[in-house]
């Protein structure tokens, strides 16, 4: 099996491998090419997303700039996806993400780790876990997500949290690491900001 094979099995492979960089590059390359576009060239940036994503559905929108390993290819956003200055995707495997997800600003995606053996890192040995994030999540300013980790639909990951295991659906989830804070109730479709109440009537 080949280096560029392993991206996608959890196999240990090297990711300085020409067959690995060569088609890096040419992906990398596209990602630039979205970053130096301007702020009125909306349409010009969806053309470049869905030639850059794996998948990309519809209404999605990136603040430039973005990084990404592999400027998106392995990376599968759903419908209405929002992603505020500076997301980070590590994108050496898949990472998915569902409808209406948000990003805050400074998000990191990282789906690729390598060996705590320095034997291992001193040859450059990596491995890459996938990630999923569920629908409707929003995923608070700064946050990281390590690789491997799911986070189900409808959650809130606060500000600043290292998400380093699964989260569950309906919650909200803070810290580092990461933990349950509580689930989402009937208080949170009274209030959407301490006691500043929805007005439901006009939204």
């Amino acid at each position: 099996m080949s280096m560029r094979d392993k991206l996608h099995t959890g196999e240990l492979y090297l990711p300085d491998d020409m067959s690995v960089v060569v088609e890096q590059a040419k992906y990398l390359n596209r990602l630039r090419r979205y970053n130096r576009t301007g702020p009125y060239q909306f349409f010009k940036r969806q053309r470049l997303l869905k030639k850059m994503f794996a998948d990309m559905g519809k209404n999605c929108y990136i603040e430039p700039p973005f990084h990404a390993n592999w400027g998106g290819h392995h990376v599968h956003f759903g419908n209405h996806v929002y992603a505020n200055f500076n997301l980070t995707i590590v994108d050496d495997t898949h990472v998915y993400v569902g409808d209406n997800v948000m990003f805050g600003p400074n998000v990191t995606i990282a789906t690729g780790g390598h060996p705590i053996v320095p034997e291992l890192r001193e040859k450059n040995y990596q491995y890459n876990m996938p990630v999923h994030i569920g629908k409707n999540c929003w995923i608070g300013a700064g946050a990281l997500i390590m690789p491997g980790v799911t986070i189900g639909e409808n959650t809130v990951i606060g500000a600043g949290s290292v998400v380093t295991k699964d989260i569950p659906a309906n919650v909200v989830a803070v810290g580092n690491p990461c933990r349950v804070m509580r689930e989402i109730g009937d208080r949170d479709r009274e209030f959407y900001f301490k006691d500043r109440r929805i007005d439901w009537d006009n939204v």
